[in-house]
């Protein structure tokens, strides 16, 4: 007899790797999707924060792991934690419907586009120095045929803005915006 958890596709979590800046971070969130160990990028709880604003979730059980990747791929990061009782990772992305048009929030970052042609409408947030020059670059521009942020920018508010946009692409996709 096998026993199921309630998550749907077996990620657990339960552990929090920290690191000292948003480009460790994101190192270590390639490194892990490179050698297929799941994992999310999220805020973590403000006890938990150390550096930056940014850490990756992981299974717990596969923390040695986790750690021989990181250390082996020069991906530095402070510690490796358990969630402790009930705190919660903060959610990075959130949805709002305006009726014609959908924005997607991701930390600071806003990203607004049509329902009906998928073009983005706006981009919002932030104040890093990337975000004029991806908001050109992107504005009035279908998703599907926009550049990704996270290949233009450098900055968290680039990192940010490529999660709502993926969150975007993938709202789109399910014929959901």
């Amino acid at each position: 007899m096998f026993f199921k958890s309630g998550k749907k596709n077996g990620f657990e979590g339960g552990g929090i790797v920290l690191f000292e800046s948003v480009e460790e971070a994101m190192s270590g969130e390639r490194a892990l999707k490179a050698a297929e160990i799941e994992n999310r990028l999220v805020a973590p709880p403000p006890e938990l924060r150390r550096g930056c604003d940014l850490a990756l979730e992981i299974n717990l059980v596969e923390k040695p792991a986790v750690e021989r990747l990181l250390r082996s791929r020069q991906a530095h990061f402070i510690d490796i934690l358990p969630m402790k009782g009930d705190a919660e990772l903060l959610q990075v992305v959130k949805v709002t419907d305006f009726g014609e048009a959908l924005m997607v929030k991701a930390g600071n970052m806003k990203l607004t586009f049509d329902k009906t042609s998928g073009v983005v409408l706006n981009i919002s947030g932030g104040g890093c120095p990337d975000i004029p020059y991806l908001h050109a670059r992107m504005l009035g521009v279908p998703l599907e045929e926009a550049p990704r942020p996270k290949e233009m920018g450098r900055t968290l508010c680039a990192l940010m803005l490529d999660r709502a946009y993926e969150q975007s692409l993938e709202i789109r996709k399910n014929g959901n915006g």
